[in-house]
């Protein structure tokens, strides 16, 4: 029937081999090559927005024939006995042509290992996107840059932050009266002032606003003010796709209330709510509350938690959601599609 939603759930068993270290296109959507210019030999390449992209891209159709996959590639838990459990996150979204890895997981030799047992090649991505700046998120980054060192990587603006930054040069109060030996810049500063990234040479676009990024492909950008993450800023990425929104989210350290209602300005209609919901040390009254917003007000369709969601809150979102609680555990292919015709 027209309409109707079709959610596949695959779980490779067996490796893939080495030699084939590809993912096959989805539906007769060919991966696209990243196009990135190579970074500044003086430091990190760092932009504050998107860049128009010159890589084939699939047409309107052809995306929705595709639907969108996410593989998890980092996770804690899982059924698959060949790839490491560790605790962080990682996933490759395909979308409309394009391959988008969002975060990279903890450890760069777990990152690797995974992505090869499941046959992802790291090095044929359009676009990065990091989630914040916790370490079980970005530990993977060495490996990444290794053998990808030119993509294109989202990552949150903050002052002074890891993935780099910038500052105008009037940002601090100034004496005149001092002499110019006793003065920043001798008194006469850029007009910006740059801060380097812990990854030098990398290609961070920072971002600290909702941007589209390609066709249909959004990132969410908010600010924690929860405590132990105060000022934390987190991006999560929001697909557009036929079927609603597929929301794919790191930690969600702001609060998965205030991105599923800041996604919902894109498209009210969520079907999928897709990795880590912060809710690992949460109360069972809090949980609770968390899971009625996500079942009842945004109306998700499904849910397909990982990371530090928690088991408590596992439990209580498959008793929620029932068959529209999605495993997405360590090797998962979560394939979301709507029939031909």
């Amino acid at each position: 029937m027209r309409g109707r939603v079709h959610l596949i759930v695959a779980l490779i068993l067996a490796p893939l081999a080495c030699a084939q270290p590809k993912l096959a296109p989805t539906s007769g959507v060919t991966p696209a090559v990243s196009s990135a210019s190579a970074p500044s030999a003086a430091g990190s390449n760092v932009s504050t927005g998107p860049a128009p992209s010159s890589v084939p891209v699939a047409t309107p159709r052809e995306a929705r024939a595709a639907g969108a996959r996410i593989t998890v590639l980092y996770d804690a838990f899982g059924k698959r006995s060949d790839m490491q459990k560790d605790w962080g996150y990682s996933a490759l979204v395909e979308y409309g042509g394009r391959r988008i890895l969002f975060d990279t997981g903890n450890d760069p030799e777990i990152l690797a290992s995974n992505a090869r047992t499941r046959g992802v090649d790291l090095s044929n991505l359009d676009f990065v996107v990091m989630s914040h700046r916790h370490g079980d998120h970005m530990g993977g980054l060495a490996f990444l840059l290794k053998v990808n060192p030119t993509v294109r990587i989202f990552a949150p603006k903050e002052g002074f932050g890891v993935y780099g930054g910038d500052l105008p040069g009037t940002f601090y109060r100034r004496d005149p009266s001092l002499p110019a030996e006793q003065r920043y810049y001798a008194g006469a500063p850029p007009d910006v002032l740059r801060f380097g990234a812990a990854w030098h040479g990398a290609n961070f676009t920072l971002v600290d606003k909702d941007i589209e990024i390609a066709p249909d492909v959004h990132l969410v950008t908010l600010v924690s003010d929860k405590p132990g993450t105060m000022e934390l800023r987190e991006i999560s990425l929001a697909i557009n796709t036929p079927d609603g929104l597929v929301i794919v989210v790191g930690c969600s350290h702001p609060g998965i209330d205030r991105i599923a209602s800041a996604a919902s300005a894109i498209n009210p209609h969520i079907h999928m709510l897709v990795g880590g919901l912060h809710l690992v040390t949460t109360s069972d009254p809090e949980i609770e509350k968390t899971v009625r917003a996500l079942h009842d007000t945004f109306k998700v369709e499904y849910v397909a938690p990982g990371h530090c969601t928690g088991e408590p809150a596992f439990t209580a979102l498959k008793k929620a959601f029932g068959d529209r609680f999605v495993y997405a555990g360590l090797g998962t292919t979560l394939d979301v599609s709507k029939p031909a015709g």
